[in-house]
């Protein structure tokens, strides 16, 4: 249910569940580390995306309660995204909501299709967000917008997230990938140690 196209440097891997609103199973989660892995090695740019109308529900509900929601899993995901020496990329189709996140939160760039919202749950279902999750959202909106998020449940619009830095940009569905690509063609084109030494430089002072 993870499909893992590679083009030049450029992988792209497409959670293809889209009858189950892209809800993830431990399997799905274990898959796309494995790729967000093994891209350290092989890709220039890692880009994340979903399968039809909605990027993904988070995790399975049922796969959630049973035990799913504090699986190491969701962790070892964002940790490999958030090192990787490349661009990481999440092409938002559609809304991401709870523990899909994570892996959101954990990409360089946050490009979405109009119309995406952003929702994260967990004080109405009763489950902790994954422990870097919190840090990561907060960097990116503040204290006071991840609250909103997080323990006001809010559901954040396009326009909003665009707004307070959750996305950095909104393009028409059918434009998302193609602007994705012409995003990464620079660094695709650079050497690797080159692009590296850049992400390095733009990572926020302590």
């Amino acid at each position: 249910m993870i499909n893992l196209d590679k083009d030049n440097g450029l992988w792209v891997a497409t959670i293809n569940r889209p009858d189950k609103a892209n809800s993830l199973t431990e399997d799905m989660l274990v898959e796309l580390a494995r790729i967000a892995e093994a891209a350290h090695e092989a890709a220039r740019v890692l880009v994340l995306t979903g399968e039809g109308k909605v990027f993904s529900a988070g995790a399975d509900l049922e796969a959630a309660r049973a035990g799913l929601a504090t699986s190491a899993v969701w962790e070892r995901l964002s940790s490999a995204i958030a090192g990787f020496p490349g661009l990481s990329v999440a092409a938002l189709n559609g809304t991401v909501a709870g523990g899909a996140m994570g892996m959101v939160l954990a990409c360089d760039l946050r490009i979405a299709a109009q119309g995406a919202k952003a929702f994260y749950p967990v004080m109405k279902l009763g489950f902790l967000p994954q422990p870097s999750d919190p840090g990561r959202l907060t960097r990116l909106i503040g204290p006071s917008r991840a609250k909103m998020i997080l323990m006001g449940g809010q559901k954040v619009t396009d326009q909003e997230a665009l707004s307070w830095g959750l996305f950095d940009r909104v393009v028409p569905g059918e434009e998302l990938l193609s602007n994705v690509r012409e995003i990464a063609s620079d660094t695709l084109s650079a050497d690797a140690v080159h692009a590296a030494t850049i992400k390095g430089m733009c990572r926020p002072a302590p």
